[in-house]
C-alpha cells in the first residue's frame, strides 16, 4: 500500500516478532514528526500485570502524545477506549487533528456489518454459524 510503518513502544510493551511484519521498531518517538498519521493504543494495565513496564508517570513523561510533539497536518487516531492524560493528551483527543471519534464510530458500523456477515451469510443465503463451525440454513421442504 506504500506505507512505511513504524512501531514505538516500551521495550516490554512492543511485540517481540512485530519487525517481522515488515514494519521498523523504535523504542522512542524519534522521528514521530515524519508520521502522517499516529496510532495510538491504549495501555492495558490489565494485560501487563507481571511484566516490567514503566510506571504511569514514566509512561506519561516519555511516551504520551501531547501538542508539543505533533506537527501541523499529522491526524491521530486511537480505537478508544482513550485513557485521556496517560498515552494521549486531551488537548490532542480534542483536537482538529484528532480522528478518535469517527474511528470509534465506524468500528461500531463494521463490528455489526461482521456480525451480519457471520450470523445471516454472506449475501444472505441462510448460512449460521453455530460453535464456530458454519451450518446450512434449513431448507424448505
Amino acid at each position: 500500500m506504500g506505507c512505511e510503518v513504524t512501531v514505538c513502544g516500551p521495550p516490554t510493551l512492543v511485540p517481540r516478532a512485530i519487525a517481522e511484519l515488515g514494519c521498523s521498531v523504535r523504542y522512542d518517538l524519534a522521528g514521530i514528526e515524519r508520521a502522517d498519521v499516529i496510532y495510538a493504543l491504549r495501555v492495558q494495565r490489565e494485560r501487563i500485570a507481571g511484566i516490567v513496564a514503566p510506571s504511569l508517570r514514566e509512561y506519561v513523561e516519555r511516551w504520551q502524545i501531547d501538542g508539543r510533539r505533533l506537527r501541523p497536518g499529522q491526524v491521530v487516531m486511537h480505537p478508544g477506549p482513550v485513557n485521556r492524560g496517560v498515552e494521549l493528551a486531551s488537548e490532542v483527543c480534542d483536537s482538529p487533528q484528532s480522528l478518535i471519534v469517527d474511528q470509534v464510530e465506524a468500528g461500531v458500523a463494521v463490528r455489526m456489518a461482521v456480525l451480519y456477515e457471520l450470523l445471516a451469510g454472506a449475501g444472505g443465503d441462510g448460512a449460521r454459524l453455530s460453535a464456530g463451525r458454519e451450518q446450512e440454513a434449513p431448507q424448505p421442504a
